[in-house]
Parts: C-alpha cells; sequence; structure tokens
C-alpha cells in the first residue's frame, strides 16, 4: 500500500493541498458534531427512562421537549459528513485519475505498454475505475476508522463512569472489576475481530483474481465489438461465442470461489450479530436486580456498550470492503509499477534508444538507424539515407522487413533501437495510418483533429471534401448523432484522411498502407495531391499496390535478412503517364457529375 499512497497522497501536497485539507477538516468536524450528538441522544436515553421509572409526567414531556433538538442535530451533523465525504471523494479521485491518465498518455505510453508488458490487462478500466474503487471505499473506510475510534474513546468513557465496577465473590475472596463493561466490550470485540480476520483472508487474493477475470471479459467484448465486421465476414459467431463462455467461465469460477468464502465470513458474522443485542444486558442485568443501577442506566449501559462494541468491532463489519479495495489498490499500483518501470528502463536504455535530433538543411536524415522489437531483436540495420526536402519517398519490402516500424520510427513513437533521426526544426509532421482515427465528435472535429478548435471556413472544409471525393459530407459538417466510427467504410475514412492533410498543410507527411481501401482511380485521385495541393510537403509512405512507384520520386527497399533488414534507396523517374493520370483523376473529381 506504500507505493499506493505515495502517488494518492500528493493530493494533499502541491497545488491542490488547500482543497484537500479544507475538505478533511470539514469531515473531521462533521464526525465531532455526529458524535457530539450520538452522546446527548445517550444521555436522553438515559434521563427518560428514570423519568418513566419513576413516574415523573413532567419530567417525561421535559425530556421529550429536547429530543427535537437532538435529532435536528443528528441529523444536520449526518448530511454535512455525507456532502462532504463525497465531495472529497469526488475531488480525490480527479486529481488521481488526471494523474495516472495524463502519465498513462503522455509520450506515447499507452502505445509502448502494449509491447512491453503483457500482464497488465486494461490500464484504461484500471483508471476508470479502479482508481474509483481505491479511492471511493478508501475514504469512507477512513471516516469509519476515525468514527470508530472516538466513538469508543467517548463511550467506553460513558461505561466507565456509569455502570462501575463489577464485585464477585470465589473461594471466600472477594474480586473487583473495575469497568467491567468496557473490559468485556474489548474482549468481545478482540475475539469477533480475529474470527473475521481468520475466515475472511483468502478473500483478499480472490477478489484480486475475480477482478482481473471480470477486465479479461471485458477486453475480449470490446476486441469482439471492435472486429464485428471481419468476424461476421468470416462466420467466426460460433468461435466467438466459444470463447465468449470459456471466458466468462473463468469469471464465474472466480466468482464461486470468492461466494464460498463469503459464506464462511457471513457464518462468522451472523453469529456475532446474534450476539450483539444480548451480551450486555446479561452483564448489567445483576447488577440491575440487585439494585445497583437504575432501569435509565440500564438504557445508556446497553447502549454505550453497543456503541463500543460496534466501533471496536470495525474490522470485522469492514473486512470484505476492506479486501475488495485492497484488490483495487492492487491493480492501481501495477498500473503505476509499469509506468515508471518504463520510465526508468527509458532513463537506462537512453544511450541504446533511437535519438532524435534536428536537422540542419532542411532534409530528413537516417543515420546508421538500427530498429528493434521491444525484446531486442533488430529488424533494420545500419540504415544511412537522406531524404531531401519535399521529395516523395517510397518504402517498400516483404513482409515483416520492418517497414511499418520504420514507419513508427520516424514518426517518433519507437524508441528501440539505436542510430539518430533528423528531421527539420520547426516543420509540422502528420502520420496518416491504414485505418484512420476518427475521434467522437462532429464531422468538422473528426476533420481539424487533433487541432479540433482552430477556426477554418466552411468553404475551406467543404472544398478539402470535394476535392477527396467526399463532397456529399459537407451538408453534415455538424451534425452531432452520426456515429462517423461506425457509419463511414474502410476508403471514406482514408479519404477523411486525406482531406485533413488539405485543412492542415503539413510539412512532413508519413503515410502507413494509407490507401489500401481504395480503388486504383481513387488512389490515383488522391494521391495527385501530393503534385499539386501538397507539392511541397515532404512524402514517405508504404505500400505494395502496383503503380505506386509513379507517385514517388525515391524508393526505400528493404531486403529482410537474419540479422536484421538491409536498406537501399535508389531516385524513380517521372513517367508522362503519371502526369497524365493525375491530371484526368483531378479533372474527373471536379466535374459536377462526381458528386
Amino acid at each position: 500500500m506504500r507505493q499506493f499512497f505515495r502517488i494518492a497522497l500528493r493530493y494533499w501536497r502541491g497545488r491542490t493541498r488547500w482543497q484537500a485539507w479544507g475538505l478533511t477538516l470539514t469531515v473531521l468536524v462533521f464526525i465531532a458534531a455526529q458524535t457530539s450528538a450520538a452522546v446527548g441522544i445517550n444521555r436522553w436515553n438515559r434521563w427518560f427512562f428514570d423519568a418513566l421509572e419513576k413516574r415523573d409526567v413532567g419530567a417525561v414531556w421535559a425530556t421529550t421537549g429536547w429530543l427535537p433538538f437532538l435529532l435536528a442535530a443528528s441529523a444536520l451533523s449526518v448530511s454535512g459528513l455525507v456532502v462532504s465525504r463525497m465531495l472529497l471523494q469526488v475531488r480525490w479521485r480527479e486529481n488521481l485519475t488526471r494523474r495516472l491518465g495524463g502519465w498513462w498518455i503522455a509520450d506515447q505510453r499507452y502505445y509502448r505498454l502494449g509491447f512491453l508488458t503483457k500482464r497488465l490487462t486494461a490500464p484504461e478500466y484500471r483508471i476508470a475505475e479502479d482508481v474509483r474503487l481505491a479511492v471511493e471505499p478508501l475514504v469512507e473506510l477512513a471516516i469509519g476508522l476515525i468514527t470508530a475510534f472516538v466513538t469508543a474513546a467517548t463511550f467506553a468513557a460513558i461505561l466507565w463512569q456509569v455502570a462501575g465496577s463489577a464485585e464477585f465473590t470465589l473461594g471466600g475472596t472477594t474480586i473487583v472489576i473495575p469497568s467491567y463493561m468496557a473490559v468485556a466490550a474489548v474482549i468481545y470485540a478482540v475475539i469477533a475481530s480475529l474470527g473475521a480476520y481468520l475466515a475472511g483472508r483468502p478473500l483478499v487474493a480472490r477478489v484480486a483474481h475475480k477482478n482481473e477475470m471480470e477486465a479479461q471479459f471485458r477486453a475480449e467484448m470490446t476486441r469482439l465489438r471492435e472486429n464485428a465486421e471481419s468476424i461476421a465476414l468470416i462466420k467466426g459467431d460460433a468461435d466467438e461465442r466459444s470463447s465468449q463462455g470459456e471466458n466468462y467461465g473463468r469469471v464465474v469460477a472466480a466468482w464461486l470461489r470468492i461466494v464460498r468464502q463469503q459464506g464462511v465470513i457471513a457464518l462468522v458474522l451472523n453469529t456475532n450479530g446474534a450476539l450483539f443485542p444480548i451480551v450486555p444486558l446479561l452483564l448489567i442485568a445483576p447488577k440491575y436486580l440487585s439494585g445497583g443501577v437504575s432501569l435509565g442506566a440500564v438504557v445508556q449501559v446497553v447502549a454505550a456498550f453497543s456503541a463500543v462494541q460496534a466501533a471496536l468491532i470495525w474490522f470485522v463489519d469492514n473486512f470484505v470492503r476492506l479486501a475488495e479495495w485492497f484488490a483495487s489498490v492492487t491493480r492501481v499500483d501495477e498500473l503505476v509499477e509499469e509506468l515508471e518501470a518504463l520510465d526508468i528502463g527509458t532513463i537506462m536504455e537512453q544511450d541504446e534508444q533511437i535519438a532524435l535530433a534536428t536537422s540542419e538543411d532542411g532534409a530528413i536524415h537516417l543515420e546508421n538507424l538500427s530498429v528493434a522489437h521491444s525484446n531486442g531483436r533488430v529488424v533494420l540495420a545500419d540504415a544511412t539515407v537522406s531524404i531531401p526536402r519535399g521529395a516523395k519517398v517510397l518504402i517498400a519490402g516483404e513482409s515483416g522487413s520492418g517497414k511499418s516500424t520504420l514507419i513508427r520510427a520516424l514518426a517518433g513513437i519507437w524508441p528501440w533501437g539505436s542510430g539518430t533521426i533528423r528531421v527539420p526544426s520547426g516543420q509540422t509532421i502528420a502520420f496518416v495510418p491504414q485505418k484512420p482515427y476518427l475521434p467522437r465528435g462532429t464531422l468538422r472535429t473528426i476533420l481539424l483533429y487533433p487541432d479540433a478548435d482552430r477556426s477554418v471556413p466552411d468553404d475551406a472544409i467543404a472544398g478539402a471534401l470535394l476535392r477527396c471525393g467526399l463532397g456529399y459530407l459537407a451538408r453534415k459538417l455538424d451534425v452531432e448523432d452520426e456515429d462517423w466510427d461506425r457509419v463511414l467504410s474502410g476508403g471514406e475514412r482514408q479519404r477523411v484522411a486525406f482531406a485533413r492533410l488539405l485543412l492542415q498543410k503539413p510539412d512532413i507527411i508519413v503515410m502507413d498502407e494509407a490507401t489500401s481501401a481504395l480503388d486504383e482511380e481513387s488512389q490515383a485521385s488522391l494521391l495527385s495531391l501530393f503534385d499539386e495541393d501538397l507539392a511541397e510537403a515532404t512524402l514517405i509512405s508504404v505500400g505494395h499496390r502496383p503503380g505506386l512507384e509513379d507517385y514517388h520520386d525515391q524508393k526505400i527497399t528493404l531486403e529482410r535478412r537474419p540479422a536484421g533488414a538491409h536498406l537501399t534507396s535508389r531516385r524513380l523517374r517521372k513517367s508522362l503517364w503519371r502526369l497524365f493520370r493525375s491530371r484526368s483523376a483531378a479533372n474527373e473529381d471536379e466535374r459536377p457529375d462526381a458528386l
């Protein structure tokens, strides 16, 4: 838990410390108010029952007159505690979620973690749900523990004062037990807590295992939804149903182990619940029968004993919640450990990583570049090549030769390897993957992503859509209820990516199979952008389709070898057919009937 609290308790330091301490003090004030109200009601019980025993009507009505004020004080203190407690939970969770979420997203850690660890499942669920399950119960448990301590101390003093000592004779010797009710409450609480601990100890590991199985099941269901079309096309329903059954079977098995353990815990708790109201009555009955205490004192002592006992067996009542909380803390801690390990590995391996530097001549330079997998296996060895500003470069090679990995290194998201990549400073880079990412929102938001807040005239956006063969979508720029990720086909998504390029006008464009879902005519139309609107941009693309060489000036070929792919580069000639086909495709798109 030290690992968890090391990052979680930062809420009480830094910029949020005033908010955190203010909410904490407010909670403590209401805990004190709630305890004071409980003490007042306890004393009222004694006054009321003493008046009843004496049949003093005036005293009964006088005592009853105080009841509304005590109830109001109790209700207000409880309400204030609930509100302040929930505010503390919300703000603490917000702080920790922002901290972990920002840490996970920054510097592509969300991307790199997938290559470095296979045991860390569903980090997004750990941030969204396990953080909540680690923070919200913790606040409630801490408040409960503080309340239990204050209550135990306060009502133990009442027991000491009211119940007095117990005297009994054993073998002619008089034995006196001072404050026997308080001593009995402590002994009873110790026995009950020990029983709950022994019964519930295995629950922690079982709850953690259950949460892990639940997370894996959700991840598999998400994978099914994201690949629904591919699975449906190949008729994979039966296999997926079987896989789903197996995954949920593991969830059920984990739950059954918890159910069995909960049964053992319930046996201990229910036994304690049955004895709870009886024990104080049996202990105080002899003193009442002997005339040592009044009826009001009996009621006050029983209530005080119950309060002390309830406080001291707080551990018993909250063992299941503690187990569930600790399981969530463990999952959050695993995420923190993996993020820290990633950062430490980055620092320790700094000299063995691909260095990103600045180019002084406006060209992109690969200098002695070796690209490796995260496990150290080299996929590209000792590559040196220059890409002049404005060049159009095609990267080719057989499958598995490292083309996509090289593209990731050029995009700055693949650090494993050695050597240097020099990129001109001040130039904007756009990366276009095979399946472009479409964020949630309107079509305008998607087209302007990742700078959705910038102001772009509607005419410019409509023109970009028209040029990329999506003119029919211009009237839907600000439609809110469209699920564009589902509505658009693969080819339309790739056209959206090119429309983004027209609106962004980046200096360097890196593409990975960016036209794979398009027919040859559509591909020709979109690639002609690099002879017209995007002629000044440097283009680096990966592709296999025939005819791509016609749209590039330079070709880099990766030849797969056991010690890492070998890179060769050659210039490509511009053909008249390329210019003619590009111009024809552009003219075809501009015709009115093309809509």
